[in-house]
């Protein structure tokens, strides 16, 4: 099981990468906010998605989040790291993603 401060960490690459895709493909329309939820710590972190970058993270959960994404601490580290696919842990369920269709599609193309 990874700990929070690891869970932190692969965020914050999310972070940097999703700033590297928005630099290089240009800006994404999807500005909404986003609740991380690791299901087996028992802890959330919380940002926003602005322009295809996900900006203000911070520990904590947002309940009126319009995206939010629940999975296990380890599910989380694989994902960042390019170990899990997502696609497959979206159908396998070992992620969750709540979310309008029309975000879905966008978050696509950011990833």
């Amino acid at each position: 099981m990874a700990s929070v401060d690891e869970c932190r960490q692969a965020l914050q690459e999310l972070a940097a990468r999703l700033e590297q895709h928005a630099e290089m493909q240009g800006r994404i329309d999807l500005d909404r906010t986003l609740a991380c939820r690791i299901t087996d710590l028992d802890t959330a972190f919380h940002g926003r998605l602005e322009g295809g970058r996900l900006v203000d993270l911070t520990d904590g959960d947002d309940p009126q989040a319009k995206i939010a994404l629940s999975t296990t601490s380890d599910d989380l580290v694989a994902l960042v790291n390019g170990q899990l696919d997502m696609a497959k842990a979206v159908t396998g369920r070992r992620v969750s993603i709540k979310a309008n269709p029309f975000d879905l599609m966008k978050l696509r193309k950011m990833l």
